[in-house]
């Protein structure tokens, strides 16, 4: 959309803006030749649009339930408040029959380690009884003495989790330690220093479906979305967007969320801690979405999708492509118009 953007912008400019030593041949040349872009542009874009790239899987839909706890961010990560918030979690999963249940980013505050065994046990208990699995954010501790920011499930398929691999500076983790720790010593961050996932990690095999897990702003970067495609079959989205609070960040992540649906053909659960939690169908349209900064819970019906879409395919080498002949255009243009000595 950047490009497109900016290629628009550029042949508008270059309609208008008149040069006094330009002939009129070639001003009349450049109109055409911005016209023509333009036109191809458009033309193209509703043309790849109007074309069904990927295919409902056969079946009934899976039932979905996204959780929002509404946790304040100034509260979340205190030690006093930790039990308060795995039991409104529990209280939010217990008022559920879906066979998919999705908490948020660091739903669990505290290491995977210090959850007590008893809560993990119930929420495997209630996902089985559903005939699913539960999928839920926790910071977690490697036995190698690594931290990373996880999704893990429980449920009837067997234990998996997904590692944060695109860590964000200064949340996820703080850049240049050697010379800048002292400040993350000095403020106390918690959970500041997680280590990276893989690259490239598998979608959970979960309730019937294969899902490719993102956390946080993970969903912003559309290339690193597709390693998990097209063998998914759906997307889901784990975000903590509490820090911040009432302003047009989560609503503008949750527009990044919509358009990695639309250029996979995948539906996208989004399940945030205030907001905006959310279910998009795969032509990035928004079907249910729950008001922010309320504790509540999100459910629907989802289809999972199978197929490929030319970004799958290809990621970002076609916009590349065009960048770059965009670039050499005017180049060849000149040298074909440059008279001949």
């Amino acid at each position: 959309m950047s490009w497109v953007a900016g290629a628009a912008a550029s042949v508008i400019v270059g309609l208008f803006k008149r040069r006094p030593e330009a002939k009129s041949g070639s001003r009349v040349y450049g109109l055409i030749s911005g016209v023509f872009v333009f036109g191809v542009i458009i033309i193209t874009g509703a043309a790849l649009k109007s074309h069904q790239w990927t295919q409902p899987i056969a079946g009934e839909p899976t039932s979905v339930s996204l959780l929002q706890g509404n946790i304040p961010q100034e509260l979340k990560w205190r030690p006093e408040r930790a039990l308060a918030t795995l039991q409104s979690y529990m209280e939010l999963v217990r008022s559920t029959d879906s066979k998919l249940i999705l908490l948020p980013e660091t739903a669990l505050p505290m290491l995977n380690v210090d959850v007590p065994p008893d809560y993990l046990e119930s929420l495997a208990a209630k996902a089985v009884q559903n005939g699913g699995d539960i999928l839920f954010g926790i910071p977690e501790l490697d036995p190698s003495g690594d931290y990373f920011n996880s999704v893990m499930s429980v449920g009837t398929a067997a234990s998996q989790r997904y590692r944060k691999h695109h860590l964000v500076p200064f949340g996820d983790y703080f850049p240049l330690r050697s010379v800048l720790g002292w400040i993350m010593k000095l403020l106390h961050i918690p959970m500041s220093d997680f280590s990276h996932g893989a690259q490239v990690q598998k979608p959970m095999q979960v309730a019937g479906q294969k899902i490719a897990v993102n956390i946080c702003y993970e969903d912003a970067f559309g290339e690193e979305i597709i390693r998990q495609l097209p063998e998914a079959t759906m997307l889901a989205n784990f975000t903590n967007d509490a820090w911040w609070g009432d302003t047009v960040a989560s609503r503008q992540h949750l527009q990044m969320a919509q358009m990695r649906a639309l250029e996979t053909g995948r539906p996208m659960l989004r399940t945030t801690n205030t907001g905006v939690t959310a279910i998009i169908d795969p032509s990035g349209r928004i079907v249910a979405s729950a008001p922010e900064f309320t504790t509540t819970k999100l459910s629907g019906m989802v289809h999972g999708y199978q197929g490929s879409t030319p970004y799958i395919s290809y990621g970002n080498a076609g916009v590349l492509g065009l960048a770059a002949a965009m670039l050499l255009a005017p180049l060849i243009a000149a040298r074909i118009a440059r008279p001949r000595q």
